[in-house]
């Protein structure tokens, strides 16, 4: 999900390494939430209610599926969110692409599905060579990265409704019936967590509007000055495509792409406790964003990934034997307690 998109039933939106367990002190600004900005998750979430009561049920959850006989055909859609006003502030879009074939596969991923095909949607103000073609380009490394086949596309030129430019995509993906995660968390399950690239694409509203307050885009990254505030903002968002073979192969029982909402992505994974209590360490741009804003440790965690973009639930000796075949380490465990995250002190519902 998206900087400021919340679910429609098929989804889909720190500190220094040594210092990731505690965040840095608030300093006396107004402090920044992600409603203030404009993105009331709470609002939003009633809104797609409503929107679910008017069109139907829907099957799936990151994903939705269609049963075509001895498999699911499965469809994910997203785009890159307001991570595109960072792009179009630095006039360069070479890694948008990548965000938006990302945002689809992971979720089709979390569902224990194998994505094969995307489509894209380009809609601009007006026509930029230029932009186009640094997006085909990140699309055709993202398609390369999660191993899909690029097999359309559309570009519409409507400079009454679009300002700028705005991007979206569309996944599809196979899995044999068997294949499928349950989708629901075990008490007992051990927690394994890959780690993010950085922010990836969600929650931008409120990064930008905290790292604006002072700098501008171009600025020097205080922690590595020889990048942009912009550059680091527009890290390209990490496909999980490799850890699904694993996965499947060791019986995953569910599994969260930590996008829209932070860390509450867990609880979409069954009404338990998930106690985090060795997340990946955050990357400098979070504690960044997070002293620029004056934004509170739960606020963080409910809006940005932290350092840790994709999880998954399993039984003890098979999240093992997943660590073993992958980069992902076990972060936490499964309890049966009440609906909640728990991580670095915090309590999430």
């Amino acid at each position: 999900m998206t900087d400021d998109e919340t679910n429609t039933g098929t989804d889909d939106d720190g500190a220094p390494a040594d210092t990731a367990e505690d965040p840095p002190a608030e300093s006396t600004d107004e402090g920044l939430t992600y409603a203030e900005t404009g993105v009331d998750i709470d609002a939003s979430e009633a809104a797609t209610s409503a929107l679910i009561g008017a069109a139907g049920d829907f099957d799936g959850d990151f994903a939705g599926l269609v049963d075509i006989g001895e498999q699911y055909l499965a469809l994910a859609t997203d785009g890159v969110g307001t991570k595109l006003l960072v792009a179009n502030a630095l006039d360069d879009y070479s890694t948008i692409g990548i965000d938006c074939m990302a945002m689809n596969v992971n979720d089709l991923v979390a569902a224990g599905i194998e994505p094969v095909a995307f489509v894209d949607y380009l809609a601009v103000e007006e026509p930029d060579s230029q932009a186009s073609e640094q997006i085909g380009e990140g699309l055709g490394i993202g398609a390369e990265l999660a191993d899909v086949a690029l097999v359309g596309g559309e570009t519409a030129v409507m400079p009454e409704v679009i300002d700028g430019l705005d991007i979206a995509g569309t996944a599809a993906g196979l899995a044999p019936k068997d294949a499928l995660f349950s989708g629901e968390a075990q008490p007992g399950d051990a927690i394994v967590g890959w780690p993010s690239s950085g922010i990836h694409s969600n929650g931008l509203t409120l990064a930008r509007e905290a790292v604006t307050r002072k700098h501008e885009y171009t600025d020097p990254f205080p922690p590595t000055p020889s990048k942009s505030i912009g550059e680091e903002l527009l890290e390209p968002t990490r496909i999980y495509t490799d850890v699904l073979g694993p996965l499947r192969k060791h019986g995953a029982h569910a599994a969260a792409h930590v996008t829209g909402g932070g860390w509450t992505n867990l609880t979409r994974m069954g009404p338990n406790r998930y106690e985090i209590e060795e997340p990946f360490e955050a990357q400098q741009i979070f504690q960044f964003v997070q002293a620029e804003g004056n934004i509170e440790d739960s606020e963080m965690h409910r809006t940005f990934n932290m350092g840790t973009g994709f999880v998954a639930t399993l039984d003890p000796d098979d999240a093992m034997r997943v660590v073993e075949a992958t980069d992902g380490r076990i972060i936490g465990r499964v309890v049966e307690d009440d609906h909640a995250v728990s991580i670095r002190g915090l309590e999430l519902l």
